[in-house]
């Protein structure tokens, strides 16, 4: 195992290599207009010592644009692996810090979400597998395909529409209310709760769908395994059969799901924090994207392809620590 690990880290580190290579090739080839458009105000700023020349000539220094591609890029890639990615040209502030800023919000969203997929589709999918071809089998797969089929943007709308203009429970976006400043500590608590029950709700209603079809579609398979029939030819409870013997069995499904949280709770609902405005990492880098933010947006893609990576290779060593009949070969 510990070979396999360190062999997979090598690899990762060469894809990580090679994918920043193609990303720092694609952003040299953009056109020049975003640095021109920077170098631009940063000469008209007041109290600029630098002209507009000068500007464009040390932002070509800084991030390499004034030598070749394989060369900035290399240049590029030691300040990255310094930590040094750069200030952003929107938020006028280190990238890192801008980072560490917004993070902790999509992290609360993406885990709060992660945790209600898991309460609710893992009991729904094993319910609809006992009660194969019921009336409650029947509900639950409704849900599921309804969950799948509706798109995200579409769901945020009506629950917008419905909950916050309808009905007045809720605002239709942002993080916290007009009256946050003026509100106990409790009270700005609940205040931050309530901004955030609508995105959670839709972002769980459309995920749960597909853990709920590969939940009942596993235990239907385990269900009929040849143990499952010794241990109830044995005489052994029916809960017991299920939840002790053929659940242990569905646990790769939670282990393919484990592969994308690591990505999920750093990158951030893109869709759910644009349409709410909510100011975590999938929304700020939205706007870094949009204001042409080129260091930002190179250290999210970078960062993104790191979080891929890691999670594909937490998958793997969970799925040999889930299935004992996988072998990973030294």
């Amino acid at each position: 195992m510990r070979k396999y690990i360190i062999r997979r880290l090598l690899y990762a580190a060469l894809i990580l290599f090679f994918v920043s290579f193609l990303i720092y090739f694609l952003m040299r080839n953009l056109p020049m207009s975003y640095v021109e458009q920077k170098a631009m105000q940063l000469a008209q700023s007041p109290g600029s010592q630098y002209s507009y020349g000068e500007w464009v000539d040390r932002l070509g220094a800084v991030y390499g644009l004034n030598k070749g591609i394989v060369p900035g890029f290399l240049s590029w890639w030691g300040n990255m692996l310094q930590g040094n990615f750069g200030d952003s040209w929107y938020y006028n502030m280190p990238v890192l810090q801008k980072f560490s800023q917004v993070i902790p919000d999509s992290m609360w969203l993406a885990f709060t979400v992660m945790i209600l997929q898991y309460v609710i589709y893992i009991p729904l999918g094993i319910l609809a597998a006992r009660k194969q071809y019921s009336t409650t089998d029947y509900v639950i797969t409704v849900l599921a395909m309804i969950g799948i089929s509706l798109p995200l943007f579409f769901v945020i709308t009506m629950f917008k529409l419905v909950f916050a203009v309808y009905l007045g429970w809720f605002d239709l976006y942002g993080k916290v209310g007009r009256n946050f400043p003026f509100l106990s500590p409790w009270g700005q608590f609940w205040d931050i709760v309530k901004h955030y029950i609508l995105p959670v709700a839709a972002a769980t209603l459309v995920s749960i769908g597909g853990g709920m079809r590969m939940t009942r579609t596993n235990m239907l398979e385990v269900l009929q395994s040849d143990y499952i029939r010794t241990a109830r030819a044995k005489g052994l409870p029916e809960r017991q059969v299920v939840y002790r013997h053929a659940f242990r069995n569905t646990l790769v499904i939670l282990v393919t799901g484990l592969g994308s949280i690591l990505p999920g709770l750093f990158s951030g609902f893109l869709t759910t924090e644009i349409l709410f405005q909510i100011p975590g990492i999938g929304y700020t880098s939205y706007s870094a994207i949009l204001q042409g933010d080129i260091p930002f947006t190179m250290f999210f893609l970078v960062f993104m392809s790191f979080l891929i990576l890691m999670g594909t290779l937490i998958s793997d060593i969970l799925y040999a620590a889930a299935d004992p009949r996988i072998r990973i070969a030294s």
